[in-house]
């Protein structure tokens, strides 16, 4: 079942959900101009940034999850590509600038619509703080990572298997689907690549 959009953004008028001809699925579709409204999964894009062996978080100063613990990771803007979008989060949440190292994770998350792509990527320079999004930041040990105080269940499953990589000293590229069922999360479909030796 899809989100209601009641109103066309082409003529404002109301849109009914149906099933256009030529299509597969139900679409919102304007019952004036006849505007069918695509609504496709939305990219975030972040980085696991590592500086030797530890990993940098932020604490988010926004909601949703305000005060929780995540990766600088954020939505995906037009006109940019992945890893652009991804070093972007990192600067304005991190006020970090970073080197993107590898692809590590791409978890598609249907119950809400989004998908994540999550790079691996080296601090430059040692700078970081918090941006206007985060109360603090700070380079973490695997060990001291807040895992109870983590704010997105695809974050957590991005460090669980990026610590688990970094103990095999084999970095792996990660695909799945986070699923709710019964109120719990599950990491579904699964597959970890070598991609190389951790450094």
């Amino acid at each position: 079942m899809i989100a209601a959009m009641k109103h066309c953004s082409s003529c404002g008028e109301h849109n009914e959900v149906r099933v256009p001809e030529g299509e597969d699925r139900e679409r919102h579709v304007c019952s004036a101009c006849g505007t069918i409204h695509y609504r496709n999964p939305k990219m975030v894009v972040g980085c696991i940034v590592q500086d030797g062996g530890r990993v940098l978080l932020c604490r988010r100063a926004i909601e949703p999850r305000r005060g929780f613990w995540t990766i600088p990771a954020g939505f995906m803007e037009l006109g940019e590509s992945a890893t652009a979008g991804a070093a972007r989060e990192t600067l304005e949440e991190a006020l970090a600038r970073v080197q993107i190292v590898a692809p590590y994770a791409h978890f598609d998350i249907p119950h809400i619509g989004q998908a994540y792509l999550i790079y691996r990527a080296q601090l430059l320079a040692g700078e970081f703080g918090p941006g206007p999004e985060s109360l603090e930041v700070q380079l973490l040990e695997p060990d001291a990572i807040p895992w109870q105080q983590l704010a997105f269940t695809a974050v957590r499953y991005a460090l669980e298997l990026f610590v688990e990589d970094l103990q095999n000293q084999r970095f792996r590229h990660h695909t799945g689907m986070v699923v709710r069922k019964d109120g719990r999360f599950a990491l579904e479909d699964h597959v970890g690549l070598p991609i190389g030796n951790a450094e």
